[in-house]
């Protein structure tokens, strides 16, 4: 079976993001980005091939909240497919970190 997302990207005359559209299959409802990271690995060349995009609308702390997920995500992503406890234990002390230091986190 097949699946679709579809990543629509409306640009303006400056080829700057206007808008970030996202869709699928899965997706009840389009969901309207200010960002996005996409990251693949090619099974070929071994490296990561990416497209970082972020409308000129996306502020600053919004840009620190999104970094702060993704690193999580990749963190939880790492750790279910390694299973390695230790460096996924110093993934969060970072991303700890990188909350406090944005103020998503208060200090402990």
């Amino acid at each position: 079976m097949n699946k679709n997302i579809n990543i629509e990207v409306k640009l303006d005359t400056t080829k700057t993001p206007e808008s970030i559209i996202c869709s699928g299959d899965d997706i009840p409802d389009a969901i309207q980005g200010k960002a996005m990271m996409l990251s693949l690995f090619d099974a070929n060349s071994l490296d990561t091939v990416k497209i970082d995009l972020w409308t000129n609308e996306l502020q600053i702390n919004e840009m620190d909240r999104f970094v702060f997920q993704s690193l999580r995500a990749i963190a939880d992503t790492y750790y279910k497919a390694t299973r390695n406890t230790e460096l996924a234990n110093d993934m969060q002390k970072f991303i700890q970190y990188f909350g406090e230091r944005t103020e998503i986190l208060t200090k402990e």
